[in-house]
């Protein structure tokens, strides 16, 4: 088969987005350049890669199988493009970055500083769960990660980088907010809204409530830090969230967090990759710049 790495490129994208028109913006081309590409992949293979149902697309069982391969080239493509750099030690090219909810509101600012000392580095950023962004590291599509918690079920290195505290939110008008303090007993009678499972904020939420022997009620689970914020600061519950992620709202009074027993619960802040991967040298500026402003940043941004 006479395929290129851009076409491949192209075909997992489509697959990534389940659309032409979708992935045709992500890689800033028309979608009759993505559908081309696509057509070729199909020609040389002899096989239909998609079931088209309208602008829906869904991999075929043939393309299924060959959407492995075609990961497995990019990846081992992306491993001899990082390898040569080091030879060269040039600090250029792309790096990849990947990143809980939670560090969106703290990243993009520490990297428009890395990319003023490091401007020929083109960095890109990919949201997604913890689980997504290990997935997405075993792929290779991820130089590394920021996350809460390090994954434990796949060999990695996790550096941490700065203090991680979580609170409880309240609306500004509910009675903790405007008491001195509150005893952790007091949460019993409260509804919490929460984050789905396998999120770190939940994790943190029943670390706390069950070193205090806490049940209190669960009335609502959310997948967004942002709906939960919004919830809460309409009255709808309680919650405990990052603290990293009210700082707007707290310094306009829109929502509380208000001093409660037992809490800041103090996690960290990790950047994480593969611990077999040998990072780029742009993924290691990145890594060394991380260790070395992160803390500080995050004290200076959220300072009560």
């Amino acid at each position: 088969m006479n395929i290129t790495f851009r076409q491949l490129k192209v075909f997992t994208e489509v697959v990534r987005q389940g659309s032409v028109q979708r992935a045709a913006e992500v890689l800033h081309l028309t979608p009759p350049a993505v559908s081309m590409q696509v057509k070729e992949i199909e020609s040389q293979v002899g096989l239909p890669l998609f079931d088209r149902a309208g602008r829906r697309l869904s991999l075929s069982t043939a393309g299924e199988y060959f959407v492995v391969y075609a990961r497995r080239l990019l990846s081992t493509l992306k491993e001899a493009e990082d390898a040569m750099a080091r030879f060269t030690r040039a600090e250029s090219g792309r790096l990849t970055i990947g990143m809980v909810s939670s560090a969106k509101y703290f990243l993009p600012q520490l990297l428009a500083q890395f990319h003023a000392e490091h401007p020929a580095v083109e960095v890109r950023l990919k949201l997604g769960s913890r689980e997504q962004l290990v997935a997405l590291m075993q792929a290779n599509e991820v130089d590394v990660s920021v996350m809460g918690r390090p994954p434990k079920e796949w060999p990695n290195r996790a550096e941490p980088f700065a203090m991680h505290p979580h609170v409880l939110v309240t609306a500004p008008g509910h009675p903790f907010a405007r008491a001195e303090s509150v005893p952790a007993s007091a949460l019993a009678n409260e509804g919490f809204i929460v984050r789905e499972r396998g999120s770190g904020t939940r994790a943190a939420l029943e670390e706390y409530l069950a070193g205090h022997r806490l049940q209190p009620m669960f009335i609502m689970e959310m997948d967004s830090t942002e709906a939960i914020k919004q919830a809460v600061m309409a009255g709808m519950g309680v919650s405990m969230v990052s603290l990293h992620t009210i700082g707007l709202e707290f310094r306009h009074g829109l929502i509380a967090a208000p001093h409660v027993e037992g809490l800041p619960l103090m996690r960290r802040w990790h950047l994480v990759n593969a611990s077999a991967k040998l990072l780029s040298p742009a993924a290691e500026a990145f890594r060394y710049f991380m260790l070395e402003h992160g803390e500080a940043h995050l004290a200076a941004l959220f300072a009560e």
